[in-house]
């Protein structure tokens, strides 16, 4: 399960009224520490990769990093690298502006 996910309309055009969905992201976002940092990369990320998830943003929040991936085929390619407190466009969400920084913020 990841920390943050989130389907386009046309992949879920509706919210099931249930806790959970099988239907797979289409984007997701782990939130890293160092006690999930390997289980967010060496087990989610191939499960994600398995089940066509489009895009992943690892976050992690101590080195105020935001990594974008980007399913490539068979395997995830990093298309963003993002840090600072920066106003920025990040894919999927490359329409919008936001600051990143406010990851950041505790």
């Amino acid at each position: 399960m990841p920390d943050i996910a989130g389907w386009r309309r046309t992949t879920l055009p509706e919210l099931p009224d249930a806790p959970f969905t099988f239907v797979a992201p289409d984007w997701v976002a782990e939130v890293l520490s160092p006690s999930t940092c390997r289980l967010d990369k060496a087990v989610k990320l191939p499960i994600y990769r398995r089940e066509a998830v489009a895009h992943v943003w690892l976050v992690d929040p101590d080195a105020e990093l935001l990594e974008v991936l980007r399913l490539d085929g068979v395997s995830y390619r990093i298309v963003q690298t993002l840090s600072g407190n920066t106003p920025v466009r990040a894919e999927p969400f490359d329409a919008i502006e936001f600051d990143l920084g406010a990851l950041w913020q505790r």
